[in-house]
């Protein structure tokens, strides 16, 4: 299982981090008020830049996924792997599935 996180920097670029089990558990107790939500995407679906849409984790549960930030870092996800989006403003992230399946992910609200 891997934690990754992607925030704004001062330089307004979005940025990848690795985290432990330790700091994710400090991110678990935060959890806002905002409703969790089931994402469904179809094989073959990606977004452009665009920034986290609030504070929250994500949980992916069925199908990979890979991240992209602007400095052509990039990170792959599979079910049981966690992506705490805290980059709500600034350039943003891209986003696409992997492989021939539908992604299936659980969004977690989390406090500003």
């Amino acid at each position: 299982m891997q934690i990754v996180r992607v925030y704004a920097g001062d330089d307004g670029e979005s940025h990848l981090e690795d985290l432990t089990a330790d700091q994710f558990s400090a991110v678990v107790n935060n959890v806002g008020n905002d409703e969790i939500s089931l994402g469904l995407r179809v094989p073959g679906w990606s977004e452009g830049y665009h920034t986290a849409p609030r504070h929250q984790y994500v949980l992916f549960m069925e199908g990979g996924a890979e991240i992209e930030v602007a400095s052509g870092e990039k990170r792959q996800f599979q079910p049981g792997d966690v992506l705490v989006a805290e980059d709500v403003t600034g350039h943003g992230h891209m986003f696409k599935n992997l492989g021939e399946g539908r992604r299936v992910s659980l969004a977690v609200p989390l406090k500003d």
